[in-house]
């Protein structure tokens, strides 16, 4: 872990304010911030692992579990839940195997249910690796993470 984190660490002043900086590159290099990380960094800027857990916390941005290759996000907005959002979660739920926020074992896929993209033109909506896929159908959400876990 310390041979990941030194190239990051040395490029950063040992501040408070390189904390974000800092989180934001660990995680870029890593894809999560382990417990591993977080005591490294604590360590190379002398201040608590529940400071950084406070502060990384508050940002929605941060992870502290390890996320799959591919990350589904089913929007489950006012819009999204009134055409048939629900049917669209349940139908990933089933094709996964997993519930919203977690991981498949073999660490493929992510899935998150998310309040609004902001998309509702488009409603129901479903993102798979920042990738939108809008007015989406059961049949379409199964097909789409089909292929993609068929590397299409």
């Amino acid at each position: 872990m310390r041979e990941r984190l030194l190239p990051i660490l040395q490029k950063h002043a040992k501040k408070r304010e390189s904390l974000i900086p800092i989180l934001q590159e660990v995680q870029g290099e890593l894809g999560y911030l382990p417990e591993a990380a977080v005591n490294e960094i604590a360590q190379f800027l002398g201040i608590s692992g529940s400071d950084i857990y406070g502060v990384a916390s508050f940002y929605a941005q941060f992870r502290f579990k390890r996320q799959g290759e591919h990350v589904v996000q089913v929007c489950q907005g006012t819009a999204c839940h009134v055409r048939g959002g629900k049917r669209i979660m349940d139908t990933v739920v089933r094709e996964l195997g997993i519930e919203p926020g977690q991981t498949t074992g073999d660490y493929r896929f992510t899935l998150e249910r998310i309040a609004c993209f902001g998309s509702c033109a488009l409603a129901p909506v479903m993102v798979i690796d920042k990738h939108v896929h809008g007015r989406m159908t059961t049949a379409k959400a199964k097909n789409i993470v089909n292929e993609t876990s068929r590397g299409k």
